[in-house]
């Protein structure tokens, strides 16, 4: 598994596209991840609007983002970083924010390969 960090609108998908672009390319903003067996050459995006998604729903991103592990062990992963800034008032977007930062830690650790982003160039990381 590779994981791709970084900004709103800094290129990820596009960059990673280059490197792969006969991968197929699926938007966690409304598709899911989790439960789709078979073989890699998936490039998720969005990963953050996924955790989002699955919480705002009262499920467990844990269990879920293990299942996505264990389905797809050779995906790609993009997400933005979404825990630099003012921290929200609303404890449901702290959670949110929470949460996903915890996934990433726990995808990176996991990742054969992770880089940062910004304006389009990537900075490997792992």
């Amino acid at each position: 598994m590779e994981l791709y960090i970084g900004g709103y609108a800094q290129g990820k998908l596009a960059y990673v596209q280059k490197k792969y672009p006969a991968w197929e390319t699926i938007d966690g903003a409304k598709e899911e991840f989790a439960g789709q067996e078979g073989c890699g050459n998936r490039i998720f995006n969005h990963f953050h609007l996924w955790v989002r998604r699955h919480l705002e729903a009262g499920e467990d991103v844990e269990k879920l983002v293990e299942s996505l592990l264990a389905g797809q062990p050779d995906c790609i992963i993009l997400s933005d970083e979404i825990g630099n800034g003012i921290v929200p008032v609303d404890s449901a977007e702290r959670e949110y924010r929470e949460q996903t930062g915890r996934m990433l830690c726990e995808l990176a650790e996991k990742a054969s390969h992770v880089e940062r982003i910004v304006c389009g160039i990537g900075e490997q990381i792992k």
